[in-house]
């Protein structure tokens, strides 16, 4: 994410005429370089014409959003110097709007907010790596190098996990799980048989979760040698299911209640219930890195895309397809990214309640419903 500071370079401004012409540049805080100029009807957010280039490393995101910018402050500079009869308060206007949005514009950069670029992002004293197993679960591997304590996040496949920590040369002392179902559990008693590692899972779960050795639940803390987890409970996928965050790390592992793009589906508890388990979730730092436990990005994309109600959604579309057409891992995701472009963390944005066909009235949890049932259906 990237702070915008925008100046504006020249504003033309005809009171008696329809149009306005705005020529401006932003500087991101990245390094990237971008100008625009938009001509732009009176009275309307819409621009009859935009163009924006940028030097290399500002990314078309960033473009698109500067002549945003520039369209929502060249309007309103227009309608005011129609009001005042003069060219100067609309220029004044313009640069009181624009220095507003600079303050306020975010740029995402979406592609260093996924796998390995956000894997890059997670703070010290820990090392990471992502097993992919069966189809397409993923099994985060958390290693402290001060005390050579090893966890894993769920595990449901033995052989890519005993590997990957066998390419390291660590030995597994931990098994976090996330909830009990069998892709998620399947591997615990084969690796406490080879390792004599602990297992720690759901309290709510704790008959279902094999070899289970410590139940948690909401505000527990789970130590990875020197590395400290909160345990936050996100029911709803299953009733017991459990997050493990890590505050210092900034990293948050999630099992199947949030996705990249999506969440999980409701199982064993309520809509009600797994809102608020994403509310608690969204509550965490936009800086906090997220592993969820599958690769269902581009599946997600397309009923996102589908659905509709979330501006931003495009470019992130965009670098979630570059990704996998490289063949990358779109997991972990930067909570920032999903907090601007996920609908399921979105259900009370006017937006989303329109795209869903209910009141802007509707309370978030039923708007939360409605796009968890379409997507069921998709």
């Amino acid at each position: 994410t990237f702070q915008l500071k925008i100046c504006v370079a020249a504003a033309s401004l005809r009171p008696m005429s329809a149009f306005a012409t705005v020529r401006g540049a932003a500087v991101a805080a990245g390094g990237g370089r971008l100008a625009w100029t938009g001509a732009h009807l009176l009275g309307t957010p819409v621009a009859s014409a935009v163009t924006a280039t940028s030097e290399p490393g500002a990314g078309l995101g960033p473009c698109a959003l500067a002549a945003a910018s520039a369209a929502v402050a060249a309007t309103t500079a227009v309608a005011a110097a129609r009001r005042g009869g003069g060219r100067r308060r609309g220029l004044a206007t313009v640069s009181a709007v624009t220095e507003a949005a600079a303050a306020t514009t975010e740029i995402f950069d979406f592609r260093s907010g996924m796998g390995e670029a956000a894997a890059a992002r997670i703070g010290p004293g820990v090392e990471m790596l992502l097993v992919p197993c069966l189809s397409d679960n993923y099994a985060p591997i958390i290693h402290d190098p001060s005390t050579g304590a090893t966890a894993v996040v769920d595990t449901p496949e033995v052989a890519p996990i005993m590997a990957a920590l066998e390419s390291r040369g660590w030995k597994l002392t931990h098994i976090l799980n996330t909830h009990h179902h069998m892709d998620h559990t399947g591997g615990n008693q084969e690796l406490v048989d080879r390792t004599g590692c602990q297992v720690i899972g759901p309290a709510g779960e704790a008959d279902r979760i094999p070899a289970l050795g410590r139940p948690v639940a909401q505000d527990d803390v789970v130590e990875v040698g020197a590395l400290r987890a909160r345990v936050l409970d996100v029911g709803g996928h299953t009733k017991g299911h459990v997050a493990y965050f890590f505050p210092e790390q900034k990293a948050a592992f999630v099992g199947d209640t949030l996705f990249t793009l999506g969440c999980g589906r409701i199982i064993e508890g309520s809509a009600l219930q797994m809102w608020g388990s994403l509310n608690k979730l969204r509550e965490l730092p936009d800086d906090t890195v997220f592993y969820c436990a599958h690769e269902y990005t581009e599946s997600n994309a397309r009923f996102a895309e589908h659905l509709g109600g979330v501006p931003l959604l495009p470019e992130r579309v965009a670098a979630v397809r570059e990704l996998r057409k490289e063949g990358r891992a779109t997991v972990p995701s930067l909570l920032g990214h999903e907090k601007a472009t996920n609908p399921f963390l979105r259900a009370d944005s006017d937006e989303l309640r329109v795209a869903a066909g209910l009141p802007k009235g509707a309370v978030p949890v039923q708007v939360f419903a409605e796009v968890r049932k379409r997507k069921d259906k998709f």
